[in-house]
């Protein structure tokens, strides 16, 4: 999308699709299941029901992402790999995955070395810090407990997992991409943070939306269809903090294109030290918005203690 390929949101080279239909025809099914799983919400433990509405949600993803790179006709493809595409890799970019005759080499040795690093500190964060948080301090613990499970999965394990891809020829990249490298707000959203999602939202939601509603709308969009998000993944398990993640990304929206107008480019938000700050004061510092305390308290440290770590 060329305010977030400038501010990126990924490569805008792929076609919508090779039939040019809808990317959400034919994904009733996965629909029927996210409002199955909504459906249950009352009889269910908040965490589990977190988990399992936002398999539901990612299926549906899944599905989608299928369609909207052309591939959801795919001959010769066994069916091995696509039950592995829905079951077996968390990743979005569905060319990418099916591609046929693509080289991949075979990761080094650091690589699985610094994936496997990574879910040490996410068990050493679960297992030895978590459990020596005084009783006092829930928030503390609720707190270590979102590093910890992000390191164990999203920074290492799905590391290790595109890895694994990889050996086996693969071109599966990881989805984290040393955020902490950014050297501005739309180099972290774009390029660095949960690649998954800014390349499913470029081609599902900025292209198709940037002529009716122009590059500042259209990047709006796309952040105001993350909260939404992760109001059903975050709010609706937590049953409160309602708002607070769609004002965190529509904040961040706002930051990207604060970055990219002339009052940020006077102020150079996009380079140097200078970009660094900024985007890691606008990520962090309202962080409390996205990761609410009922969130926390009623998600977060129940399924700690279900993991025996707090």
């Amino acid at each position: 999308m060329n305010i977030l390929r400038q501010t990126t949101f990924g490569p805008t080279d792929r076609r919508m699709g090779e039939t040019g239909s809808s990317p959400w025809r034919g994904g009733l099914p996965f629909l029927l299941l996210i409002v199955s799983v909504a459906a249950l919400r009352p009889v269910m433990v908040p965490w589990v029901f977190m988990w399992a509405l936002a398999g539901a949600m990612f299926l549906e993803c899944k599905w989608v992402a299928l369609r909207v790179e052309g591939v959801d006709r795919m001959e010769g493809v066994s069916w091995g790999r696509r039950v592995a595409w829905y079951f077996g890799w968390p990743g979005l970019d569905a060319a990418a995955f099916f591609a046929k005759g693509k080289k991949v080499a075979p990761p080094g040795r650091s690589k699985w070395l610094w994936a496997v690093a990574k879910i040490g500190f996410g068990g050493v964060m679960l297992w030895l810090v978590i459990p020596r948080v005084p009783a006092s301090q829930p928030l503390v613990a609720g707190w270590c407990g979102l590093i910890g499970l992000g390191f164990l999965l999203h920074f290492g394990g799905f590391h290790l997992l595109a890895l694994a891809w990889q050996q086996h020829g693969v071109d599966a990249q990881p989805l984290m991409r040393a955020p902490i490298a950014a050297t501005s707000l739309g180099d972290f959203w774009g390029r660095r943070w949960n690649t998954a999602f800014s390349h499913l939202a470029e081609k599902t939601l900025f292209q198709p939306f940037r002529r009716a509603l122009g590059v500042i709308g259209a990047t709006m969009l796309v952040f105001a269809v993350s909260g939404l998000v992760h109001e059903l993944a975050i709010s609706l398990p937590a049953r409160g903090g309602y708002g607070g993640p769609t004002g965190y990304f529509l904040w961040q929206g706002a930051g990207v294109l604060l970055e990219r107008s002339p009052t940020g480019r006077a102020l150079q938000l996009r380079q140097g030290l200078r970009g660094r700050l900024f985007a890691l004061a606008w990520v962090t510092l309202p962080l409390g918005w996205l990761f609410h305390a009922p969130f926390l308290d009623r998600v977060i440290l129940p399924c700690l203690r279900a993991l025996k770590a707090g």
